[in-house]
């Protein structure tokens, strides 16, 4: 229903006709079928994404963040809000056209005639909208269901006038002459002509006409107040799509065959002609040259209104399509932002996560869209509108093919949609489409988006945010990695393409930050590091992993590039050997070592002294090269370190017996000289 009262919007009723009048109808059919190529396979990746797994509150947001990670998913999502407030003023201004139209039939004018009438009473109606989304759902669902009604009765009134035909001869005069061979034959090719101050041409008539289509997100964009959204948004946005593309099919090729490109509407010329024959006072009528004709499908946004059996009828679904489409938008809108903020990707916008009400609602983004569109309602020009809305809708769209596209080539494991007719290279078609027609459209206008797209991607993906979804690119960079791993093994090593590989034998990172910088030298990010950590004792799985969460911690607030590899063991000699057996796999295995300088030689105890030869041979052993590092100062900073992690681990040990000894047994005395350290 939603997705309906949406694409049967505005511009089913306003520019139809006009889209026919400029392209011919065998363009227009053109026009329409490739907007809804775009759609149909944008909405087979929607379904796709739709049925993987449940669909949370947020919609087409919701799901392109969590298939294309945070980076394009909180993008589109800003940019998204932004195309749906501007929606929301499309299709108040075209309530405003239409409104305007039925008082000047009746010679009525509110102030000019123009755009300030169109101002004033959009923005009465904008308050009025606003007002019914804050009152809630329910009463939003029930104003749409009788709108929709509306919208069906008068697309049959239209129907049903085409084949009635003109009723008088003040509707011949004004174009409408009935089914005609010849004017299908005269509208059949395309006429484009300035309108509006703009000299149009196939794709910017196309820009026109796109936001007919795009309410295909209107049921997704609720996906958070959906009983069932994995199998709600599938069927219902396909349903919606067939039905709709069949209707404006027909209808574009029904205007076109029955109604004239050009008329004065002036009865007394139909008159003059009719002395001689029907097809002479026709000639008298379509003869606008040297002067300005205000009827005919080229330049009448009411034409369909002269068409139908009951005018006021048609003037009533063009006021539902117009007010339903636009409710639906101040509806989506605020929520899409909702989910956004609370996901916190961005700063300054948390104020909006707030809902009120059993519904949640997000009354604080009504208030925003609300001003968006109040802004964009003082442009009162809906050809200016809507290719403004057309670009950011397919931006949007692009993401969405570009998801399903992603998701599969990489494998993801995650990627499981009940939805099964789907294609990747489809999507990938649609992704291509996409851009191709917004740089069609605008070139200058696709290039802002594109521009701002990336900045809102490089911005999130600056920030880093707490925002782990199991996205594509998460699996991409897995499959990539395993990928070059294996075909690494397939190539033999040269003396030119040598890199030393290390294994630094440091303890925890941050104890011996001399050893860890030496290293980093050596390799400059560019070559593999392992930092070797031996852990004294039993301790269970939580403290491994605190102490691998703060080593990597460490390296990367430190910019170094390298890995952490822990082995537990109550002797130096045991764990190194092996730290130099398992560290690394396949070709990234480390082929150096390197250790500090055992300053105490000549005191230390017996047993500790040939432990640390027997680290030593044990790496030539294993055809390692060893590096050892002596500092004027030492390498010691074990102490300070331990008492640090004492404190850490204190609270994740609760209950957990301490390794503690009295004796000084030579591992003790290898530890107070730096070679690794303990964990209590």
């Amino acid at each position: 229903m939603r997705c309906l009262l949406n694409i049967w919007g505005v511009m089913l009723f306003l520019r139809l006709s006009w889209v026919i009048g400029q392209a011919g109808i065998f363009e227009g059919l053109l026009i329409i079928t490739l907007a809804n190529v775009v759609t149909l396979v944008t909405a087979i990746s929607m379904s796709a994404v739709s049925t993987n797994g449940q669909i949370s509150a947020g919609g087409i947001y919701y799901m392109i963040s969590r298939a294309l990670g945070p980076g394009f998913g909180g993008a589109i999502g800003l940019m998204f809000t932004l195309a749906n407030s501007i929606a929301v003023s499309m299709y108040i201004v075209g309530f405003c056209e239409s409104l305007q139209d039925l008082l000047a039939s009746y010679g009525t004018v509110l102030i000019d005639g123009a755009t300030n009438d169109i101002r004033v009473v959009g923005i009465i109606t904008l308050i009025g909208i606003l007002v019914l989304a804050i009152v809630g759902m329910d009463w939003v669902t029930r104003f749409q269901m009788a709108l929709l009604f509306v919208l069906i009765f008068s697309q049959i009134d239209f129907i049903i006038g085409t084949f009635w035909g003109p009723l008088d001869v003040e509707e011949q005069a004004k174009g409408f002459v009935g089914y005609s061979s010849e004017v299908l034959k005269q509208n059949w090719g395309p006429d484009y002509r300035e309108f509006e101050g703009v000299q149009h041409d196939f794709f910017s008539v196309f820009a026109v006409f796109f936001p007919a289509v795009t309410g295909i997100v209107a049921g997704a964009n609720l996906s958070g107040d959906l009983k069932d959204p994995g199998s709600a948004i599938p069927l219902g946005t396909l349903l919606a799509i067939a039905v709709t593309f069949v209707s404006y099919f027909g209808y574009a090729i029904m205007i076109g065959s029955c109604v004239l490109r050009d008329a004065s509407g002036n009865v007394t010329e139909y008159f003059m002609g009719l002395n001689e024959s029907a097809a002479d006072a026709m000639k008298y009528v379509i003869n606008c040259t040297g002067r300005e004709c205000n009827y005919g499908i080229e330049v009448d946004s009411q034409a369909m209104e002269l068409v139908s059996l009951w005018g006021p009828l048609i003037y009533g679904g063009c006021f539902a399509a117009t007010l339903s489409s636009a409710i639906a938008s101040l509806v989506g809108a605020p929520r899409v932002l909702q989910a956004l903020a609370k996901d916190k990707l961005y700063p300054m916008i948390g104020y909006f996560a707030e809902g009120y009400g059993a519904n949640n609602d997000p009354v604080r983004g009504y208030v925003l869209v609300f001003i968006i569109s109040f802004a964009c309602i003082l442009i009162a020009q809906l050809n200016a509108i809507a290719p403004l809305l057309s670009n950011f809708f397919l931006a949007a769209y692009a993401l969405i093919n570009f998801s399903v596209f992603h998701a599969t080539i990489s494998k993801t494991p995650g990627w499981r949609p009940s939805f099964k007719y789907y294609n990747e290279w489809v999507s990938l078609v649609g992704t291509i489409l996409c851009i191709i027609v917004m740089f069609l459209m605008s070139w200058g206008t696709a290039l802002i988006t594109f521009a701002t797209v990336v900045f809102l991607y490089l911005y999130v993906s600056y920030r880093k945010p707490d925002a782990n979804w199991g996205s594509s690119a998460q699996a991409q960079s897995y499959s990539s990695a395993l990928k070059s791993m294996q075909e690494l093994n397939s190539v033999e090593e040269h003396v030119k393409n040598y890199r030393p590989q290390l294994l630094v034998l440091t303890g925890m990172p941050g104890a011996r930050p001399p050893l860890v910088d030496f290293a980093n030298l050596i390799t400059k990010n560019v070559s593999l590091l392992i930092c070797g950590h031996v852990l004294l004792g039993n301790h269970n799985q939580r403290i491994h992993e605190h102490l691998r969460a703060k080593a990597l911690s460490w390296l990367q607030r430190h910019k170094t590039k390298g890995f952490f590899a822990m082995v537990e063991d109550p002797s130096f000699e045991g764990a190194s050997q092996s730290l130099m057996q398992l560290a690394g796999l396949g070709k990234l295995k480390p082929n150096l070592m390197l250790m500090g300088y055992k300053g105490d030689w000549n005191s230390c105890h017996r047993e500790e002294l040939r432990a640390y030869f027997n680290v030593i041979h044990n790496a030539f052993d294993r055809h390692l090269a060893v590096g050892i590092l002596r500092l004027r100062e030492g390498l010691d900073y074990s102490n300070v370190v331990v008492e640090e992690d004492q404190k850490e681990t204190k609270k994740l040990q609760s209950g957990i017996a301490h390794f503690h000894t009295n004796s000084v047994s030579p591992t003790e005395s290898m530890t107070n000289q730096g070679l690794f350290m303990p964990t209590h």
